[in-house]
């Protein structure tokens, strides 16, 4: 898989998107809707930790509940997503680049997980 967690396609990806998250949680009025802000700030985080805690894992389950708990994060953010859409606090073209980052995202870990194959 490589060296680290830092040289993996999906860690990079996941801290794109945290670092996405982050500059849209500064902006207003977002900024101010503390519960929301907090909550997507969180799943996105949570995305790039999980990555990183499988990656260091030696123990293919826990590897392979790791980047599963890493896509599920990615599937709050992107329903998250709407909230920010339907609320005004994203254009529509700002919703799909969060919808695109998460489908990346999602994408390379799960190759992660795909290539733990069948190990227990």
């Amino acid at each position: 898989m490589g060296e680290s967690f830092e040289t993996s396609d999906a860690w990079r990806s996941a801290r794109e998107l945290v670092n996405a998250i982050y500059a849209l949680c500064r902006r207003e009025p977002l900024a101010r809707d503390f519960g929301l802000r907090d909550q997507l700030q969180r799943a996105a985080v949570s995305v790039m930790n999980n990555v990183a805690e499988g990656w260091e894992s030696l123990n293919a389950g826990e590897k392979r509940q790791a980047y599963n708990y890493a896509r599920r994060s990615g599937g709050e953010v992107r329903s998250m997503s709407y909230v920010l859409l339907d609320n005004r606090f994203v254009t529509a073209e700002e919703h799909q680049q969060i919808i695109a980052r998460c489908m990346e995202t999602g994408r390379l870990v799960t190759g992660l997980i795909r290539s733990l194959g069948d190990r227990p």
